[in-house]
Order: C-alpha cells, then structure tokens, then sequence
C-alpha cells in the first residue's frame, strides 16, 4: 500500500529485516509485535514518509506520530475522594481514549502542600511528558508555575483568563441557568446557592447562570442564601449551618454538595422535596443513590474527554497550536428531589 511518495509496507520490511506482515500489525497497533520492534517500524516508517493508502489513513498516521509520546495528567488532591469522584471518571476516560492512539498517560495527584509552595510535578522535573493535561481547579499561582514549563498544557473543566493556555469546560454558565430556571417553572420564587463562589472557574459560572436566571424572572437576590461549601482549600465543609429564614429551594453547584445539603435538612427534620428542593450539577453517582434522587445537569464526561484528547494530540504535533477555550453542552436531568409547587396558597 502507498500513495504519491512510493513508499510501501514492503520498503519498510526490507529495510528492517522484518516480514510485510510484521510491519502492519506494527504500524495497526495489533498485538504480535514486541514494543521494541513496533517502535522502530513506527519510526522508520515516520522518516521514510510512508502513508497508508486506506480509510483509516488519520489513525494511523497519528499512531505513528505519536508512539512513545507520554501526557502528563495533574489533579489536586482535593479532588481526589476516597469513593471516586467525577474526576476519577474524567481521567479514566481521557486516559482510555489516548492509549487509543498510542499515547502513554503519566499520573500525579498535586498534594496540597506543593500546590501552595509552588513545586512542580516529578514529571515536569525529570522530562517524562510531552504535554501536560490539568483536570480541576488549581491555584492561580500554581497555575504561574506550571505556565513555565515548556511543554503543552491544557486545563480540563476549568480556565484561567489570565493566562492564554486551551481549556475545554461544561457550559457552566448555561447550566446554572437552566438548573435553576426548573426551579422557576415549578413555581419557585425564594431559590438559595450552595457554592464558594471563586472556589473554581466552574462554581463561579454556574453561580452567575443562576444570577442570570433570578434577574430575568424578577426574583429577590439574597445574600444570606448564598452559602459556602469548601474552605479556602478547596475542602468540602463537613457541617453545614443554613439560615434563619429558609428559601424554598437550593441550586447545589455539584452532585456532591446537593447530597450533602440533603442529609444535613434530613438531620434537621427538613424533608426534601416536600419542604425544601434541592438540584445540583454533573448528573454522577452519587446523584442517583442519593434519597431522593437528585435533579441536576448532566455533564458529558465522554466528549470533555473526546475534546480534551483531540486538542493535546494537535498540540503534540504542533507545539505551538493554540484554541482557546472550548466548551461542552450539558442537559437538565429531571429526577425526584425538586417539589412542584404551582398553584400553592402557602405563599410559596
């Protein structure tokens, strides 16, 4: 096989010594052939300018480009649980879809200490990566520190505007907006947020969907409503205090935080939907085992890691390519834990 510059299968086999069989299960990624042997077929036929002549003529010239190419993958530790996170998905995901092109994953959770302090990760010391993938919010001036390393870098469900480095997000913004907007259409008026509103880029957004939502239906912005969830370290709180005067729903920024918010009303003798509803953001596990199951945004996990993949395999060709930020579409996931309460005389 070959086009215009001539080279075959077979020019690459008998400058190696090698079958024409041995060469393509090299250059298709099948198994059979050992990772030293694969890598000089791969490289050989690099130089040698070979290009397939099929319909898969982009896969395998990226699986020729990118063999032995490493990514780096960061997140901070506090977004690392101990029973699995949105996170962990994510990064299964994305690692998954690079290997597909033949693209090593190297991990490293950003411990907090080094995060304040400024130390790079092991792989950006000792040249292990080819590009670097961040997953979660990080510190601006961690953010300063990496942005000098001389690899690519790409931020995943997460930007800085700072700093003109490709991020690929939800659409946080719109997904505040219409998490909240049900609430409007089941009849709410008093709507809460539950979020540390500069915790992350992602938290920021949704709280302004939210905002949005209020402002253009004319409801009451109260700022007594606006309630933290993590500290200055990006840590959840494990209590919750909630005001005097309550409203009759919560927006949860995440998942996670509607299910906490749901068991510290229970606690309380609030009961969800009946009393107080509450929705979140993401649409994970722990929306669906959680009494009720939580009304929420579904985030698409496998196309932030389609996208994510795509724009760091252009960057290793390129090192110089450059997107910007792209961003990723969710939907409303209605389930159970919001009250309809058109019609109500309880003032409600």
């Amino acid at each position: 096989m070959y086009l215009k510059n001539g080279v075959k299968m077979l020019d690459i086999a008998n400058k190696l010594g090698v079958s024409v069989v041995t060469v393509s299960n090299a250059l298709a990624g099948r198994d059979g052939v050992s990772d030293e042997m694969r890598k000089r077929i791969c490289e050989t036929a690099e130089k040698m300018g070979y290009k397939p002549s099929n319909t898969k003529v982009g896969r395998k010239r990226s699986y020729i480009r990118n063999f032995g190419k490493n990514v780096g993958i960061l997140t901070s530790e506090r977004f690392v649980g101990a029973r699995g996170t949105f996170y962990w998905e994510l990064t299964a995901s994305i690692s998954d879809k690079l290997s597909q092109l033949n693209i090593s994953t190297v991990y490293e959770c950003v411990k907090q200490e080094n995060e304040l302090n400024g130390v790079l990760p092991n792989m950006a010391y000792e040249n292990k990566v080819d590009a670097v993938i961040v997953i979660g919010q990080i510190r601006r001036s961690y953010i300063d520190c990496l942005s000098k390393i001389t690899v690519p870098l790409l931020f995943v469900d997460f930007y800085d505007s700072r700093y003109s480095i490709d991020s690929v997000n939800s659409d946080s913004y719109n997904g505040g907006y219409i998490i909240t907007d049900h609430l409007v259409e089941m009849g709410h008026r008093k709507i809460g947020f539950f979020g540390t509103m500069n915790a992350t880029s992602s938290i920021n957004d949704r709280f302004l969907g939210y905002i949005k939502c209020l402002m253009e239906n004319g409801l009451e912005y109260r700022r007594e409503w606006t309630i933290g969830d993590r500290d200055e370290n990006g840590l959840l709180f494990t209590k919750i205090d909630f005001p005097d005067d309550m409203p009759t729903a919560f927006v949860c920024n995440c998942d996670e935080t509607a299910f906490r918010v749901i068991s510290a009303l229970k606690s309380k003798g609030v009961r969800v939907p009946e009393d107080i509803s509450v929705v979140g953001y993401d649409n994970y596990t722990v929306s669906s085992i959680c009494i009720p199951a939580i009304t929420t945004v579904e985030v698409d996990i496998d196309k932030m890691a389609e996208v994510s993949v795509e724009m760091i395999s252009k960057k290793l060709i390129d090192p110089s390519y450059y997107e910007g930020r792209r961003v990723i579409s969710g939907r409303l996931i209605v389930k159970n834990s919001v009250l309809d309460i058109n019609g109500s005389h309880s003032g409600k």
